[in-house]
């Protein structure tokens, strides 16, 4: 299975749970998704003409408004086997390019057939943009890597919504009133031997 049939695989899974759960999200793959947005010409002091250029996601998790409207909430890299310095950086840098365009779009990496569960140190050293990763030992996930990335999903689509709302709504007098803005560190620590199938993520202790 190469890379392209397996995020095929992984759009599936989270089409069933988003159809189930959320229905107003959508897994898409392959879609393309602007990380610049050139000016070529001004009318006055308008901007006239415009280049957008874009790049080729994995996945792409976008929430569809009822006018038909569309927003890209979630951004997932998908990699097989093992990810490369030469990998960390250019998705990093991908990601906030992105980013810039797309301020409150959130962004990770999900590495499958990894055969083993630590992550590769290369993605916490070169990884500066990525709000999350995530690998499965083999193409299929476990119960506890479904559930970790679904559980992910949704709390990615959350931030990105209060991103924009903070962004964007930031002068209505109906916006919520924040005094505290952080951003803690999560880790999920799964052992040594690889958890049964039938175990939960709060089930799962390494013995």
């Amino acid at each position: 299975m190469n890379e392209t049939q397996w995020a095929g695989t992984v759009r599936e899974m989270m089409e069933r749970f988003f159809k189930e759960n959320y229905p107003s999200l959508q897994a898409r793959q392959g879609a393309k998704l602007p990380y610049a947005h050139e000016i070529l010409e001004y009318h006055d002091t308008a901007a006239k003409t415009r280049n957008m250029i874009a790049y080729e996601t994995d996945l792409l998790v976008i929430e569809n408004k009822p006018s038909g409207d569309w927003v890209p909430r979630v951004v997932i890299e998908c990699k097989i086997d093992t990810v490369t310095t030469h990998d960390a950086i250019a998705y990093s840098e991908k990601a906030i390019a992105h980013k810039r365009v797309h301020p409150y779009l959130r962004y990770g990496i999900l590495i499958g057939n990894r055969k083993h569960y630590p992550l590769p140190g290369r993605l916490y050293r070169h990884g500066f943009y990525f709000d999350f990763m995530t690998s499965w030992v083999g193409f299929n996930a476990t119960s506890v890597e479904h559930e970790s990335l679904l559980d992910i999903l949704v709390e990615e689509v959350q931030a990105s919504r209060t991103l924009e709302e903070m962004l964007y709504k930031s002068r209505s007098f109906k916006r919520k009133r924040y005094f505290v803005f952080h951003k803690p560190l999560r880790m999920k620590e799964m052992g040594t031997r690889k958890p049964k199938d039938t175990e939960s993520a709060l089930e799962w202790v390494d013995q």
